[in-house]
This record gives structure tokens, sequence and C-alpha cells, in this order.
């Protein structure tokens, strides 16, 4: 295997469900605690110079099957009802085990794909933290570990979380929201800090991206979350979602690191953002127009979107009609199976990119979960703003 493969295999295990490589790495002394009073230790805060979520182009391009295109200008709201806290995936390419705190590019441009967008129906709020990084998973992957600490990765959030409630969040209700490892902080957040406690009754909803929450067989409730139960209608809030996406015509296969069950009795939630109740439900996803720091690193890069090819000039993209989505089990995994409905006489393009990728080979066990988000945004958004007027009325 040589050294490309493995570090396209590292960035791989870093943006999911990495525990087990992360378990290879050897401990990092405990280091100082973030101030985050200071400005430079978020991402997005309201009122932050340069903040990240008010700065970002957020723009799309709808294009439809038959080839012709609108511009759908973003506009946040300034005066949204409730919160939005979001933790991101490991993006880091720093060359120590923990990222440092300096804000590069990679998590400016997560926040662009997966985040920003919210700020039409919340206040946002992201802290930078000090997770494990490429270099030390492809350090891992080589044999040769170098110190890293995922605790320090999960304190900082902690510490974030708890700077946000004392000075920010002023009892309005607030939707906590994760992609990959940064679901996975947020499940341990929950786990140790929300769930049970007073601050529970703040919580409008919980949405967890790329993650592999546990809930028992059949059941919306127990398992990772003790009180807090799976989203199934847009007015219910303090409940959670949990999806990891697959191409409908290629499943979780056996080794898959998505959708499977941690124990007896359990298996990984799938709430459909298209569906909440259950079925299918037509997709509303901003699909990156181009290809993005994230994406960049670990898969194809995109066709034109239209035949002949149209000139596209925001960073998103809107394929009306062309995606939906419905939870699946095979006995194993639970995932979010997308289809796609392609239209052989249009001119839009019939297909999407957003697999992982070593060469031109999909890696099947990681399915689409670089663009996770991106494939559900806009049920996310709509699904936010809904659950927003619930909490103020109740």
């Amino acid at each position: 295997m040589n050294t490309r493969t493995i570090a396209a295999l590292a960035l791989c295990a870093v943006l999911g469900s990495a525990a087990p490589m992360m378990a290879q790495t050897t401990p990092a002394p405990p280091g100082p605690k973030n101030d985050y009073s200071d400005p430079k230790t978020w991402l997005c805060r309201p009122g932050r110079v340069d903040d990240v979520c008010a700065t970002a182009n957020e723009d799309a391009t709808i294009v439809r099957a038959d080839g012709s295109t609108t511009i759908e200008r973003f506009k946040a709201d300034p005066n949204a009802p409730i919160d939005c806290f979001y933790v991101y995936p490991t993006v880091s390419r720093d060359p120590g085990g923990n990222a440092g705190m300096a804000i590069e590019r990679e998590e400016v441009e997560v926040v662009k794909q997966q985040f920003a967008r919210f700020s039409a129906a919340c206040r946002p709020y992201a802290p930078v933290y000090r997770q494990v990084t490429v270099t030390a998973l492809t350090a891992a992957m080589l044999g040769k570990p170098i110190p890293a600490d995922r605790l320090m990765a999960y304190e900082d959030v902690k510490d974030a979380w708890s700077y946000y409630l004392e000075h920010d969040n002023h009892s309005r209700g607030v939707v906590l929201i994760g992609h990959s490892q940064g679901s996975g902080i947020l499940i341990e957040l929950v786990k140790h800090a929300i769930d049970g406690k007073p601050v529970q009754n703040r919580i409008v909803s919980i949405i967890l991206g790329g993650a592999r929450l546990q809930v028992p067989v059949g059941k919306d409730v127990g398992g990772d979350f003790k009180s807090i139960p799976l989203c199934r209608a847009k007015s219910q809030i303090g409940c959670a979602i949990n999806f990891a996406s697959f191409r409908e015509t290629s499943p979780p296969p056996p080794n898959s690191r998505f959708g499977g069950s941690s124990g007896p009795g359990l298996e990984a939630a799938c709430v459909n953002p298209a569906a909440l109740a259950g079925g299918s439900g037509p997709l509303h996803a901003y699909l990156a127009s181009g290809t993005d720091a994230i994406v960049s690193a670990a898969a194809l890069a995109p066709k034109p979107w239209t035949d002949p090819p149209t000139a596209i000039t925001t960073p998103f993209v809107e394929v009306p009609g062309l995606l939906s989505a419905e939870c699946k089990t095979d006995g194993t995994h639970t995932y979010l199976a997308i289809a796609l409905h392609p239209d052989p006489a249009g001119k839009r393009v019939n297909d999407i990119v957003g697999d992982l990728v070593v060469g031109h080979a999909p890696l099947k066990d990681w399915g689409l979960h670089l663009i996770d988000m991106n494939l559900t945004m806009g049920n996310l958004v709509e699904l936010v703003g809904e659950q927003a007027k619930a909490y103020r009325a109740k």
C-alpha cells in the first residue's frame, strides 16, 4: 500500500467513526484550557468580526432536469428565535496529533458546506476545538503512532458549550448539530452533560449526520440517550435525528463503519430528514457546485451540471427531483438509502459525486459519508425552522 493510498484512507477514517484508529494513538499530555471568551476560539458566534457564518456565500443555482437554471440568493435571519451549536468533523492537517486553535482553510470550508446555511433558521455558534488530526491517523496506519488526545477534543467542546450556556444562551432553545467525529463528540456531550439534566428542556433537537447513535431494536428511545427520543414529526421538539447515507444501489457491506449495532438488542438509529415518520421523501440537497476543500482530497471531481455545460457562478447547486431518501435495514445495518431519479431525456447531469475513493475505486463501506449534510441540508434547515416555531409555542 503506497503512502498516497494510506493518506487517503486516513482522511476517510478521520472524517468518520474513527474510534478503532484513534485507539492506536498514544495519549498526549493534557493541554491548557481554551478561553472561549476569546473571539478567536469561535468560527461562528453572532457579532464576531470576520465571522465565518456571517460572511459565507451560500447562494445556490437551481438546475432543473431540462437544463434551465435560476439563482437562489441566501438570506440569514438576524432575528432567528433559537440558536444552533455545531461541532465539525475532523478536517485538520496540522502536523501534530491534535489540531492547534488557529482557524485554517479546512475548518472554514466545512462550516460553509455543513453549517452556515442554518443561519436562515437559528443563530449560529461553532467553536474551534483541538481535534485529532489527519496526521495522527496517517501515522497510526503506518504503524508509527504519534501522541494524540481524543479526550482533549471532547473537553474543548464541553468547555465551549458551558461558555455558550453561561454567556450567550439566555434560556433560548438550541439545536445541536454535528457530523462524523463531531457527531461522536456531541453524543458523548449529550450523554454526560444534557440527557436527564435541567438543560435538556432547552434542546430543540439534536442532528447527528454520519454517526451511529444506538437505540433498542425497533424503539425510538433508549440506548445512547435515555430520555431523548428520535424525531418523528416536524412539530416534535427535544428529539434526535441520526443518519448515515449510502447509495440505494450500494448498501453498507459487512465491514461498514456506519449503520451497525454496538451490542445485543441495539441498532443504529435512522431518521430520514425528508420523511421523519418513515417511508421515502424528496431530498432538498445543496451540493457543492465545484470541488470543495473537504471533498477534493477523497472524491472524484464533479461533472458538468448540464449538457451542454452551463457556467455555474454560485458555490452550491440544487437538483430538484433528482434525489430521494428512505431509511432501510438489511438486518445488520440501518442506513439512509439515497435514490437517484434520472431523466434520460433531460439536459441535467443524472448522477452525483461524493463517494470516498482511492484512485478511482469507491470505498463502499463509507458510502456517501462526505456529503451526508449536503444531501439533506434543505430538509434540515426547513425542519429547524418548524421546530423553532413549535419550541416558541411551547
